[in-house]
């Protein structure tokens, strides 16, 4: 906007105001969010000082910016896209000359410039990328470096294409056609190198290992482009080289220990997500998923972690934000949605999410039945009239998975109650009476005492799935509910404190085997 105002031989405020405005409607375009905002105001800054003819120095802006936005909103300190739009910002400011210096010595000036950029970025953001994924990227910084050049060129065109869309459809197809292409690049970048082996090294998770690895890369760019003498260099390259390799070969050993105890046949497992539901059940091929907890983040990691890249059928229980807060991460992955009822209009544009990515979706009610691999499911609730019930907790879709008639012996039976409070659960009772006992049951609203003992003595299950998250401030699992599944002979399997679960049949007996993340050693019940 302003190299066209320039040519319009228009005075630097017209032009400013142009660019301004176009920047924000750009903004609405692409909807605000914070990593959005971020670089929003910061260029909005530069304008400003352009137009009163003084200089804008990168960090002056990036500091104002991040100042204007914290006051406005300082609860976007806790969202993660905010924060990496920071770093990766003040990680090129700040470490991408040097670095590039430094790099000249041993390479070409241009390959050095390019290449300091991505790592520049890296360096800055991976402490918090580990907060999202315990893991290291071993090759982002190519990737990076391969689908950069895509990015402007997929954004201009992408907004050309936009705001040709009113005036002329058929040019605007034309442009969001070329915007497909680099668009495209991107993405067969990505996928090239996440499926290659050890794409990712295994790291310390949560905020000691942030602060770890944070440590390990002050001391790194200290020995590198800091004022040390050569022997200081090498000696603190050396250290961080010995401390690096003892944490990849502690975390890597222990998760090569849990590859070799898990159980290769497992059919449930139960997703370490924190204060909310993610479980997977996996027959004849075919994988569920029931629920998606509340962080994308923490689902990708579990379904990687699983070896799951497709969802056969999804379920979500009902639209509470502990329970479908992470669909984003498999919108696109699935081929069937099951829904709740929905109470707001952002339900049921979640569900047309999935539905334009090619999903069928199917609000379930009571008697809808299916095949999913060696097993049928079928729906026990909600009724197709909810009468006395509101959409929510009450409203869960409980899904029931039993054995098929052609299933070999070890199949699960199971039941996912979702968030099904006592009053539902006993209306639940009164009109499944053919309901029997099942292997597992996954126990409703996360252990609330808000239960039917009526219903577990009913099911009689031998373990009872818990997903909950650790100090969570509701109590739960509750006494009162760890009462009824003694009561009704359930063992108890529980997130905050066994991490991931996984049930596999124990032979042909009718035993259960739980492997607990936690201990890495499976338990017969």
């Amino acid at each position: 906007m302003l190299l066209g105002g320039g040519a319009l031989d228009l005075g630097r405020g017209p032009r400013v105001a142009l660019a301004i405005v176009v920047l924000a409607g750009f903004v609405v375009l692409v909807t605000p969010e914070p990593s959005v905002l971020r670089a929003s105001v910061m260029a909005g800054l530069v304008l400003i000082a352009f137009a009163r003819g003084r200089p804008s120095g990168g960090l002056p802006m990036l500091g104002t910016a991040v100042v204007v936005l914290l006051v406005g909103d300082p609860w976007m300190a806790r969202s993660y896209g905010f924060t990496l739009s920071v770093l990766a910002t003040g990680g090129l400011l700040l470490l991408a000359g040097p670095l590039a210096r430094r790099m000249a010595s041993v390479l070409p000036l241009w390959l050095a410039a390019v290449v300091a950029v991505p790592l520049a970025a890296q360096l800055a953001c991976q402490p918090v990328l580990l907060l999202l994924d315990p893991s290291l990227s071993v090759f982002g910084i190519v990737a990076n470096l391969l689908a950069a050049p895509a990015a402007p060129i997929a954004t201009v065109v992408g907004l050309a294409s936009c705001l040709l869309a009113l005036a002329s459809p058929p040019l605007a197809t034309v442009l969001a056609t070329l915007a497909w292409l680099p668009a495209a690049w991107i993405g067969a970048v990505a996928r090239f190198f996440s499926s290659l082996p050890l794409a990712r090294l295994p790291w310390i998770g949560g905020g000691a290992g942030a602060l770890l690895l944070a440590a390990l890369t002050v001391l790194v760019l200290v020995a590198v482009i800091g004022p040390l003498s050569q022997r200081w260099r090498r000696r603190l390259l050396i250290l961080c080289a010995v401390a690096v390799t003892c944490v990849l070969v502690a975390t890597g050993g222990a998760q090569v220990a849990g590859l070799l105890t898990r159980p290769g046949n497992w059919q449930v497992a139960a997703c370490d997500i924190g204060q909310g539901d993610a479980m997977v059940v996996r027959s004849g091929g075919q994988v569920a998923l029931i629920d998606t907890g509340a962080d994308p983040g923490l689902l990708t990691a579990c379904l990687e972690t699983l070896a799951i890249g497709r969802i056969d059928l999804l379920i979500l229980t009902h639209y509470d934000l502990d329970h479908v807060g992470g669909a984003e991460a498999v919108v696109g992955l699935v081929d069937r949605v099951l829904v709740g009822p929905p109470g707001e209009p952002d339900d049921e544009r979640l569900a047309q999410r999935f539905a334009d990515h090619g999903a069928l979706v199917h609000s379930a009610s009571r008697g809808d039945n299916g095949s999913f691999g060696e097993l049928s499911y079928t729906i026990l609730w909600p009724p197709a009239r909810l009468g006395d019930f509101e959409p929510g907790n009450d409203a869960s879709v409980v899904a029931h998975f039993t054995p098929a008639a052609d299933c070999a012996d070890g199949c699960l039976s199971s039941v996912f109650l979702g968030d099904l409070g006592e009053t539902a659960q006993t209306r639940l009772l009164a009109v499944n009476r053919s309901l029997g006992r099942v292997d597992l049951v996954k126990v409703s609203h996360h252990g609330s005492a808000d239960q039917s003992s009526a219903l577990y003595q009913r099911l009689g299950a031998t373990v009872g799935l818990i997903g909950v998250g650790a100090g969570n401030d509701y109590g739960h699992p509750t006494p009162q509910l760890l009462d009824m599944l003694a009561a009704s002979g359930t063992a108890v399997t529980r997130t905050d404190q066994d991490g991931l679960i996984l049930v596999a049949p124990a032979g042909t007996d009718g035993g259960l085997t739980v492997w607990r993340e936690t201990t890495g050693v499976g338990a017969d019940d």
